[in-house]
């Protein structure tokens, strides 16, 4: 479980003592206010980073300091399930990284812990940071009031994966474009009967309903004022219950996707952009068999943009050099090759125009959803709301509540949970 913050500031001290591996191994400024750097001594610069990707960040990082041999770059790759509270602590303790990768998600919740620097006043030094350079559902993410937190580093969003050779004898010679053609795609699909469905809808996934409530129309929030019990949000979740009720999608598979995928007993899923390479991996004799696509429209065809950010801690001593490690970090040669490393995709525009990325027709598909992709909510309590819908969500399609009933529930926690 998580650790509140009240938890975390009543152990400072200890906190301190923790710490004390983990700091920017600073020198102080100079009486002009400048960094070492500018008098040509090495300056450290700690960066954090998050979950098996980050393990790669030194070899960038190598290159950064060949370019810039006044800078040492000491990477840490902390894991996702320990990397929150370690942030809690540096948080309480004013000690901690100069550079920190941050969950998108995560941006409201420390931004309020006020362990951000607001890079607004920056941003115009650096020609890498310009809004223009990156897709718009990104910039969102770095946004809290009229502050900027932080830099767009790589990217994800959700498209449909789907199986041609079963799609084309069911009758569709190309992917559902609405969400009467899914439905009608998905119980074709299931007919075929023997332990075979249409479509995964996948129940732990956080983001998936509000995605389709977005294509129906909904604004989510006003606000503080929930709008989970109004009939665009509740129209999308009677949508994705009905793959449920008309047995097209199961409730509990009892197999991991990509064989279900191989096997043809799951023929469409929604995910993201890490199953191209699980499929190519582990499911090479569909190779020519099955393709991605934009999700199908209804209002609109809005995904799900997730990713992560790079921030400069509040508290650090190395502001510029870290400004300038960002702006490395975010020049389209650097993505691409921090795509080759590690298949995490860039959140620049400019390096979607490699052909790596324009001659895979997979990635090109991704590239183009982008273009229709936002952020969940940036609101620091909307995990929490979003785990009390998966309970409401799954009253309704293990045990068929009524729709309306449950979402005016989940709408009055929702409401609290804002509030509070």
């Amino acid at each position: 479980m998580r650790k509140s913050m009240t938890t975390i500031l009543a152990g400072t001290l200890l906190a301190t003592g923790i710490l004390s591996g983990c700091t920017s191994n600073s020198a102080p400024k100079d009486a002009g206010g400048s960094s070492p750097a500018a008098g040509g001594k090495q300056v450290t610069l700690n960066v954090w980073g998050m979950g098996e990707e980050a393990k790669s960040l030194p070899k960038i990082a190598e290159k950064f300091m060949q370019e810039n041999p006044n800078i040492k770059v000491n990477v840490q790759a902390l894991p996702w399930d320990t990397a929150h509270d370690k942030l809690l602590t540096a948080v309480a303790s004013k000690k901690g990284p100069d550079v920190l990768q941050m969950g998108t998600t995560w941006i409201p919740e420390f931004t309020s812990a006020k362990a951000l620097m607001d890079l607004k006043p920056e941003l115009s030094k650096y020609p890498e940071f310009a809004e223009a350079n990156f897709y718009p559902g990104a910039i969102t993410t770095t946004k809290q009031g009229d502050a900027v937190v932080g830099v767009p580093w790589y990217i994800d969003t959700r498209v449909l994966y789907y199986r041609t050779d079963l799609l084309k004898a069911a009758g569709f010679n190309e992917a559902p474009k609405t969400w009467d053609e899914l439905s009608d795609a998905a119980k074709k699909l299931a007919a075929r009967g023997n332990g075979n469905y249409g479509i995964s809808i996948d129940t732990k996934e956080q983001s998936l309903a509000f995605m389709f409530a977005r294509q129906n129309g909904s604004k989510l929030l006003d606000g503080n004022k929930p709008l989970f019990n109004q009939p665009e949000f509740v129209g999308a979740v009677d949508y994705l219950n009905s793959f449920f009720k008309n047995g097209s999608a199961p409730t509990d598979l009892g197999m991991d996707v990509v064989p279900a995928f191989q096997k043809g007993i799951i023929p469409m899923f929604i995910s993201g952009p890490w199953m191209i390479k699980l499929i190519n991996d582990q499911a090479p004799d569909i190779k020519d068999k099955w393709a991605t696509a934009v999700l199908p429209k209804k209002v609109t065809n809005t995904s799900a943009l997730g990713g992560s950010d790079l921030s400069v801690f509040q508290y650090t001593e190395h502001k510029d050099e870290a400004l300038k490690f960002i702006a490395y970090m975010s020049k389209p040669e650097t993505q691409l090759e921090w795509l080759k490393l590690t298949n995490t995709l860039p959140a620049t525009k400019k390096a979607w125009e490699d052909p790596a990325l324009t001659n895979d027709p997979n990635y090109k598909v991704i590239g183009e959803q982008m273009n229709a992709s936002e952020p969940m909510p940036l609101n620091k309590s909307f995990e929490e709301i979003a785990q009390n819908f998966l309970k409401s969500f799954e009253k309704i399609y293990r045990s068929n509540a009524n729709v309306q009933t449950e979402m005016d529930a989940f709408n009055q926690k929702a409401e609290s949970v804002l509030n509070k």
